[in-house]
């Protein structure tokens, strides 16, 4: 599997999760949160981030993970309360992902993205058993954002 994470140049050259809290995950729940596409990844991080400098510079990693039995979980948009969507499902959905990065029942948490609900966002758990030898960056790009996306 393929998946996109765009982050400053400075933390672009290793996998490392900040442990901050997330729509998916508590604080101090080491996960790193992916695009299954370019677009997607770009599109989250213009709706995550309060402000993007275009004269910060950005890289765009491609990150292939090994497929395993114990390799992914995903979770049925149907089997989520009707406001997942709203910050207000914040603390449901981060027991979700807590429960599945405490469990590590799998490496990655393949969950809908809340901008696009037909595309999907994936979460790496970088305590997983498995991160370090099915989870590696193939590629680091420079990334050039366009500034009517800011």
């Amino acid at each position: 599997m393929e998946v996109y994470n765009i982050r400053k140049e400075k933390y672009s050259s290793t996998l490392v999760a900040s442990g901050s809290a997330n729509r998916w995950n508590k604080k101090d729940e080491f996960v790193i949160y992916t695009g299954s596409n370019r677009a997607l990844s770009t599109l989250e991080m213009v709706v995550h981030r309060s402000y993007i400098l275009p004269s910060t510079p950005y890289k765009l990693l491609t990150i292939e993970i090994q497929e395993a039995a114990s390799f992914l979980k995903e979770i049925d948009p149907n089997m989520l309360p009707k406001n997942w969507r709203s910050i207000e499902a914040y603390p449901t959905l981060q027991d979700i992902g807590s429960n599945w990065y405490k469990s590590q029942e799998s490496l990655v948490l393949k969950i809908p993205s809340v901008i696009i609900p037909q595309e999907y966002n994936v979460v790496i758990n970088t305590k997983h058993p498995l991160f370090e030898t099915h989870v590696k960056i193939t590629t680091i790009e420079d990334f050039i954002w366009d500034e009517r996306l800011l």
